[in-house]
């Protein structure tokens, strides 16, 4: 072997096309491009959502509903869950650093307790919000609640 005889392996490389230079290329004229029009010219770009001239999806279909700006997003807590957050991570006070610190819920999170469920321990409460029924839940069971803002 010799460095002068090296080449590629056969079939490994071909010809680069080379685009609008010329009728006899093959190539020439509207360089692969077809017949005029945006696609054919330089820095054509397609808008988001174009569909070629069909109306598109996002005006096809109607709009319905709302998103109400005044809206206040709680993370839930239900009363028969507490005794098992309780044992769980070991806390008696379902206070809002309590529970972030235990990853229950995140640092910015409203909290609000629901009376879904039976509640047997002793807790006191420092959160956003109460329904009526758990505050009577926890009450009876002995514990405190204080509502924060």
């Amino acid at each position: 072997m010799k460095l002068h005889t090296l080449k590629p392996a056969e079939g490994s490389t071909h010809k680069e096309k080379r685009i609008g230079r010329g009728e006899a290329s093959g190539k020439g004229g509207t360089s692969t491009k077809g017949n005029k029009g945006g696609q054919s010219r330089a820095g054509y770009k397609s808008k988001k959502g174009f569909e070629g001239g069909q109306m598109p999806i996002q005006r096809r279909i109607p709009k319905r509903g709302f998103t109400n700006i005044n809206r206040i997003e709680y993370k839930v807590i239900n009363v028969g869950k507490v005794d098992h957050y309780a044992e769980k991570y070991g806390i008696t006070e379902f206070s809002l650093s309590n529970l972030y610190i235990n990853g229950l819920i995140g640092q910015t999170d409203l909290v609000k307790v629901l009376g879904n469920g039976e509640i047997k321990g002793k807790y006191t409460f420092k959160i956003n919000a109460i329904s009526d029924k758990a505050k009577e839940a926890i009450e009876a069971a002995g514990g405190t609640v204080e509502i924060v803002k």
